[in-house]
């Protein structure tokens, strides 16, 4: 009797080719996104995961800060450079010369040029997007100053507690909420990969999706708040952005597929 001759099969790593980009289409027909779906022959989908609402000027004047009275202001989103400079446009309130700003990125740090003149001021920025690289900026210059943290309505609290470990004086003035969209739909549609930038697009997948299984799905994460929050909501990342040779979401996709390709 003839033995039966089995063949073996090499399971291979299958490249992403749907992703998903919780944030709104880009403006315009260049982005670096476009270039890395042409590059890898991506389908991507952009759709944000939350709005953001503002925090009316009468509603922010009972919160009893007074944003003068500060000498530095820790960002940790552009969603809170908007609206820290949108109140104090509708207050009419004047920012001092001499603020120091302390963003959590150097992205974010930049995006302060919409506003203010940066070279004329001083901008500090951490090393690679984690709050401990924030904490050691920080800590540079801390002395004699008064922090504003302009946060959303849940505002991570690994920040104010450092300030108050470290006995600083600061405010934390609620400037927006964070509203989860209605993502039903758009998720349905399964993708090999989910990339989300903030605790509250974790928040909002979570919300709209109470029993979701990641099974297959990549999850890539901007940021370390929100490291935290798709990790204590029971997600595994398997992107994450920034990182020292990553420092965008964009580049972080760009080191994963090329590795994912290179396991073929």
């Amino acid at each position: 009797m003839a033995k039966k001759i089995v063949k073996k099969t090499t399971v291979t790593p299958t490249s992403p080719k749907k992703i998903l980009i919780s944030q709104p289409k880009p403006e315009g027909v260049k982005s670096p996104y476009y270039d890395l779906a042409v590059k890898h022959g991506l389908v991507l989908d952009f759709y944000p995961f939350i709005s953001v609402e503002a925090v009316p000027s009468k509603d922010f004047r009972k919160q009893k800060i007074d944003i003068a009275n500060y000498s530095a202001v820790i960002f940790t989103s552009r969603n809170a450079i908007d609206h820290f400079f949108r109140i104090c446009d509708e207050m009419k309130i004047s920012i001092s010369q001499d603020t120091k700003y302390f963003c959590i990125t150097e992205a974010v740090a930049l995006y302060l040029q919409k506003f203010i003149l940066y070279r004329k001021r001083k901008v500090f920025y951490g090393a690679d997007g984690l709050n401990k690289s924030l904490f050691d900026v920080i800590n540079k210059h801390k002395d004699n100053e008064k922090f504003l943290y302009p946060c959303s309505e849940s505002f991570d609290s690994e920040i104010t507690n450092w300030l108050k470990t470290n006995k600083c004086e600061y405010a934390t003035p609620v400037l927006y909420k964070i509203v989860s969209n209605d993502i039903k739909e758009i998720i349905a549609k399964k993708y090999d990969v989910i990339c989300l930038f903030t605790p509250g697009g974790v928040k909002s997948l979570m919300e709209n999706f109470p029993k979701f299984k990641q099974k297959e799905t990549k999850i890539a994460a901007f940021g370390a708040n929100t490291f935290k929050a798709a990790e204590e909501a029971g997600l595994t990342l398997d992107i994450k952005a920034p990182m020292p040779q990553s420092p965008s979401m964009v580049s972080a996709l760009e080191k994963y597929l090329t590795s994912n390709s290179a396991k073929k």
